[in-house]
């Protein structure tokens, strides 16, 4: 019998990691959850033992929050199988409202911080692991993270980002080291997160009824999205499972279809510019480029 996976999860208090959490540890997972007031799972600290249970402060805007974490994990578990880099906010604001120390702040936790998470967690899948073993690292972004909704550009340049940094450490990792990386880009699921989002007064020059920021605005007012958390979560724990691990998991028929929507534009960009390409090269020549 196979020993039970271990799960390090960020922003575990509220919306997929609070219900990852749960799922894991209902399926007997062993996890560490980690978030910036672990009092939050006291009821779920109550029902678990120690053992399969490991709540820890982390602010993953805090280097030594970070690496404090993993060392715990080491020293409590001595392996590592699954990593859930969730932790992130949304913010909805006009790019000209914004505050730049508001953008900033977001990029801290949910580029910065999943960037070093992820730091961490490929160190200790290769040094902490058996060696080989290797590990999976799931990298929560967004629906946004390939297309972007007005009102949500800072939002989504964090998982344009996040998606950009994924992409190159995956192809950095030598496949010895059996590290997988997933990319997660869910739509439109409801969670008690949504609490956290940060919807910031509308910029006066954009307060016309027909413009697109005041569209969405008026559409994300209460809105109770169509999108199952826990049937999320259930799925990414199933994917897991199975071990055959995807480089992106879109999640959603939303998702799938925006997808679709963004391959069929660039599949029409190539279509329409490939022939401003066609005599670019230098007379000498030269080395092309190299992936």
């Amino acid at each position: 019998m196979s020993s039970p996976k271990v799960w390090f999860i960020t922003g575990a208090s509220s919306g997929f990691g609070r219900c990852m959490t749960e799922h894991a540890l209902s399926q007997g997972a062993i996890v560490v959850a980690t978030l910036r007031k672990p009092e939050v799972l006291s009821d779920l600290a109550a029902r678990y033992s120690a053992d399969k249970l490991l709540v820890l402060k982390v602010d993953v805007t805090k280097q030594e929050d970070i690496d404090e974490a993993f060392a715990r994990t080491r020293d409590a578990f001595g392996r590592l199988d699954v990593v859930f880099n969730n932790a992130g906010y949304g913010l909805f604001k006009e790019v000209e409202g914004t505050p730049v120390e508001k953008a900033r702040e977001m990029f801290e936790t949910n580029f910065w911080g999943s960037m070093n998470v992820s730091r961490a967690a490929v160190k200790f899948f290769r040094e902490v692991n058996e060696p080989g073993k290797g590990g999976i690292l799931l990298q929560v972004s967004s629906v946004a993270g390939f297309i972007t909704l007005p009102g949500l550009s800072y939002y989504a340049a964090t998982k344009h980002a996040l998606e950009g940094f994924s992409d190159g450490l995956a192809k950095e990792l030598p496949p010895s080291w059996n590290i997988k990386i997933c990319v997660i880009e869910p739509g439109a699921f409801y969670t008690n997160g949504i609490n956290g989002e940060v919807l910031l007064p509308q910029h006066p020059a954009y307060a016309d009824e027909s413009f697109a920021t005041s569209v969405v605005r008026r559409m994300l007012d209460g809105a109770m999205f169509e999108g199952d958390a826990e049937k999320f979560t259930r799925t990414v724990y199933q994917v897991v499972e199975e071990g055959k691990i995807p480089q992106r998991l879109p999640m959603g028929l939303d998702a799938i279809e925006k997808l679709s929507a963004k391959i069929e534009s660039l599949t029409a960009t190539v279509a329409e510019t490939a022939r401003w390409s066609e005599d670019l090269k230098r007379a000498g020549g030269g080395v092309g480029l190299i992936i």
